[in-house]
């Protein structure tokens, strides 16, 4: 049976529709992702996320400092599954414990947030892993850098977080655990606890699917 002219006509105009509202391949579509306490001021251009953190703001659990916080901004889709996430930050720091990084979470009591952070005048690549209480590790940088690429790597039941100055050499920071098989949101977190606020950039967000290294490991026994 022959389709009509101007049926024709109406799928590939639809279709074209479709095709020029895609994203391009291997771009993350920033606009397609949701806030957890969005901030006041921000924007998205391309694939460059730019915010004006909230003052006072935080995440943090009990541990050392006795209170809980789970009010800064976190703009970020929802991934099964095991994958590579990575982003380039940039942030005009001012005040102690300004930070911006990657955070893979689950809820307000389980949760991995790593990047770089401000303290007693000095940067520090920072990793904050919460299972209902926070630890905090950091390695302090010699001078100020002006950006840092953030790569996480989830694998099993452990994220595996790396730093580079140039996305060519990535350095492993920290090792963590989080649950196995359980959904997680990933995304891009900038929190200042003690200051005014401060602006920040996040550049070239990207989110890799893994293969699930169980389902690698029985296709190669059952080929």
């Amino acid at each position: 049976m022959k389709m009509k002219k101007s049926g024709m006509l109406g799928q590939l105009f639809f279709a074209g529709l479709i095709g020029l509202s895609l994203p391009r391949a291997g771009a993350q579509t920033l606009e397609k992702m949701q806030w957890f306490n969005e901030p006041q001021t921000w924007s998205i251009e391309g694939n460059v996320l730019c915010m004006k953190v909230t003052p006072h703001s935080d995440y943090w659990r009990i541990s050392h400092y006795g209170f809980t916080v789970d009010d800064a901004p976190f703009y970020f889709a929802r991934y099964g599954g095991e994958f590579e996430a990575k982003v380039k930050i940039s942030g005009d720091y001012r005040t102690r414990f300004d930070q911006a990084g990657l955070m893979i979470r689950i809820d307000c009591e389980n949760y991995i947030k790593a990047g770089i952070e401000f303290v007693d005048g000095k940067f520090n690549l920072s990793t904050v892993v919460t299972h209902r209480t926070s630890d905090w590790s950091v390695i302090p940088l010699e001078r100020p850098v002006p950006f840092v690429w953030i790569k996480a790597v989830r694998r099993l039941d452990a994220v595996e977080i790396f730093y580079s100055f140039d996305d060519e050499t990535y350095v492993l920071m920290r090792n963590a655990w989080i649950e196995d098989n359980r959904p997680v949101e990933v995304g891009l977190m900038a929190a200042c606890p003690d200051g005014e606020g401060f602006d920040v950039r996040f550049e070239q967000f990207r989110v890799k699917h893994l293969p699930d290294l169980r389902r690698l490991e029985w296709l190669d026994k059952n080929q």
